[in-house]
């Protein structure tokens, strides 16, 4: 498997540099995990780490290392993650060809090979 399974753009990585310094978080991992549950059966996971798992894929990006496990990694395979400004706000988008339905959030989906557990949203 390619090593780079996720494409974290420089706008995100800047977003998540700001974000390990306000956290006092600088050195570690980004974590980008798949788990079941939401609403349209799978849903994305972000957040910091300071180990590395035996089964997970590292990688470098715009100076961020990122970490996915195994598991996901097929399931985010070619998934861009971006960082979008608007008059409402900012915040993360994720791009995910393997998505063959989303939920209106935009943080659950479903693949043609998985398609999770639905919750309610």
């Amino acid at each position: 498997m390619e090593n780079e399974v996720v494409i974290l753009t420089e706008a995100a990585a800047l977003h998540v540099k700001e974000m390990m310094k306000h956290n006092e978080e600088e050195g570690a991992f980004l974590r980008v995990s798949i788990k079941g549950g939401g609403c349209s059966g799978l849903s994305y996971g972000m957040g910091f780490d300071h180990e590395v798992n035996e089964n997970d894929v590292q990688f470098e990006k715009h100076g961020i290392q990122l970490l996915v496990d195994e598991e996901s990694a097929p399931l985010l395979k070619g998934t861009k993650i971006d960082y979008k400004e608007s008059l409402m706000g900012g915040g993360f988008t994720i791009d995910n060809p393997n998505a063959i339905a989303s939920c209106g959030c935009g943080s659950s989906f479903k693949t043609a090979t998985n398609t999770g557990t639905p919750e309610e949203c």
